[in-house]
């Protein structure tokens, strides 16, 4: 099993890298989180990993600490929630923005999370709630849980609209940084966040 790699990124995108391991160059699949905390092409990183092999294909995901490949482990561990739903999730929130929706029971805020319906999210909520001390420390502050909220709410809007996730993603992270934090409000994101989408 493949459980870190040690390499130089080769390429990159929104949810794919390749790390060149002394000449042999593994794709890894990774989260929108994972992907932003990664450097750029020609430095060197070290990536933790889990190896998922199917009849098809052999995928290796990579996470930017082992927290995320934890919650990632216990998230298709769940009936319903496949690899690449467990990555959606973990796109749109950090693990500790996930384990406070759950130690609430907010409902509301995980069928707002990607791919996750009405029955799905009772299915999280009653699955991790015996499962959340595995997903690492809690940090009961869970800083930026509500701006992440309104973030995917935005994520939702312009992907609806049309606009594909790497540039809706794109258009919301500047949108942010010109709103700030204290008059962040979903409709205000979510119209500042088209105008940079369009450019």
């Amino acid at each position: 099993m493949i459980a870190q790699l040690k390499g130089k990124i080769v390429s990159k995108s929104a949810t794919e890298t390749v790390i060149d391991c002394n000449g042999v160059g593994y794709q890894v699949i990774t989260s929108l989180n994972t992907s932003q905390q990664l450097p750029d092409v020609g430095n060197e990183i070290m990536i933790f990993t889990l190896l998922i092999p199917r009849e098809d294909s052999i995928t290796l995901y990579g996470f930017w600490n082992k927290a995320e490949r934890e919650a990632f482990k216990v998230l298709i561990s769940i009936s319903g929630i496949g690899p690449k739903s467990a990555l959606g999730i973990l796109s749109s929130v950090s693990v500790n923005e996930l384990q406070h929706i759950i130690l609430q029971g907010n409902l509301h805020a995980l069928q707002k999370l990607p791919g996750v319906g009405k029955k799905t999210a009772e299915r999280l909520l009653l699955e991790l709630k015996d499962k959340i001390d595995k997903l690492g420390e809690y940090d009961a502050s869970a800083a930026g849980y509500e701006q992440n909220l309104i973030k995917q709410e935005a994520l939702s809007a312009l992907t609806t609209l049309g606009y594909s996730r790497i540039v809706a993603d794109k258009a919301i992270r500047k949108a942010f940084d010109e709103i700030g934090s204290k008059e962040l409000t979903a409709e205000l994101l979510i119209k500042l966040s088209l105008k940079y989408a369009m450019i």
